[in-house]
C-alpha cells in the first residue's frame, strides 16, 4: 500500500525501510500530523515481509529532529494531541524489525527521546543532543522520561532532562546515548554497514531479542497519561506553557518565577 505522506518520506530498498522527517526548514520538528504519519510508516515497515531493518532520519544535514514544532505547541497542538508522542514511542518499540536512528544533526527534545527509543543510534560528529521540556513548558512525562534512566543511569538522565543542557556527539557516545559517531560524509556508509550486518542475521531471532528487550521496560508503558493528569492543570496550558513557547519564539529567556507561587 502506497500512502500519500505530507511531512515524511518513506521508501524501501534492498530490504531496508527508510523513514525521513521531511521538514528541514523547521529542523524536522514535528506536528501532530507528522507524528501520525510516522506511526503509519512504522506500522507499514513492521508489516512488510520484505523489510528487515528500519532507518529513521531527518532531511538535510542540520537536524535529525528538533522535537515538537513550537508554533504548533503554542497554538495548542500539544494539549490537543497530548498522547501522540508517547504512542509513537510505543510504535517504534514494538515494531518487530530493528530500528536505527540516523542522527544527522540536532537531536533535541522530542527528537532526542525518539532517537533513544530506537534500537540503535548512529550519529554524525556535528550532532547535538539534549532536552527542552522545562525550558519551553513542554510537560513530557512517563516512559518517555523514565526510560532514559535505564540508558544513562539516574544521575545523567536527571541532568539531561531537568537542566536542558546540550551535549555533543562524543559526549553522547561516552554516556551510551548513541552506538557510533562518524564524520557526516561517512554517516550513510556507517548506517549501511549496520543494516548489512543485521540483514545477515536470523530475522526471527532478532524479533525475539527485540521483544525481550521491550519486555524489560514494559512496566513503564502506560504511565504517561496518569502522571500528566495528576500534575498538569488547565491553568498550565493557558499560562505556563504559553510563557515557555512564547519566550522561545520571541528569542528571550522565559520567566517562570510567578508559577512557583502556586505550589
Amino acid at each position: 500500500m502506497t500512502r500519500d505522506y505530507q511531512d515524511i518520506l518513506y521508501e524501501t530498498r534492498d530490504h531496508v525501510a527508510r523513514i525521513t522527517i521531511n521538514r528541514s526548514r523547521q529542523y524536522n520538528a514535528f506536528t501532530g500530523d507528522t507524528l501520525k504519519e510516522l506511526m503509519l510508516a512504522f506500522e507499514d515497515a513492521g508489516a512488510d515481509d520484505e523489510v528487515g531493518v528500519v532507518v529513521l532520519t531527518g532531511a538535510g544535514e542540520k537536524a535529525f529532529c528538533a522535537g515538537g514544532d513550537v508554533n504548533w505547541e503554542k497554538e495548542g497542538g500539544l494539549e490537543r494531541q497530548i498522547l501522540e508522542p508517547y504512542r509513537l514511542h510505543v510504535t517504534v518499540s514494538r515494531c518487530p524489525k530493528p530500528v536505527i536512528a540516523r542522527i544527522n544533526g540536532y537531536s533535541v527534545g522530542g527528537g532526542n527521546h525518539l532517537a533513544y527509543y530506537c534500537d540503535f543510534s548512529i550519529a554524525a560528529e556535528h550532532a547535538i543532543f539534549g532536552q527542552n521540556g522545562p525550558r519551553v513548558g513542554s510537560p513530557a512525562c512517563g516512559p518517555i522520561v523514565s526510560y532514559s534512566a535505564r540508558i544513562l543511569g539516574h544521575k545523567r538522565a536527571r541532568e539531561m532532562w531537568m537542566l536542558c543542557r546540550r551535549y555533543n556527539a562524543r559526549q553522547a557516545l561516552e554516556w551510551g546515548l548513541v552506538n557510533a559517531v562518524v564524520p557526516m560524509d561517512k554517516l550513510d556508509e556507517e548506517v549501511q554497514r549496520w543494516c548489512d550486518e543485521l540483514l545477515a542475521l536470523s530475522p526471527t531471532c532478532l524479533r525475539i531479542l527485540k521483544a525481550s528487550f521491550v519486555a524489560e521496560f514494559e512496566d513503564l508503558l502506560g504511565q504517561e497519561d496518569a502522571i500528566r493528569r495528576l500534575i498538569v492543570t488547565p491553568e498550565f496550558w493557558r499560562e505556563e506553557q504559553q510563557e515557555g513557547a512564547g519566550a522561545f519564539l520571541e528569542k528571550r529567556p522565559p520567566d517562570f518565577s510567578r508559577f512557583r507561587r502556586r505550589r
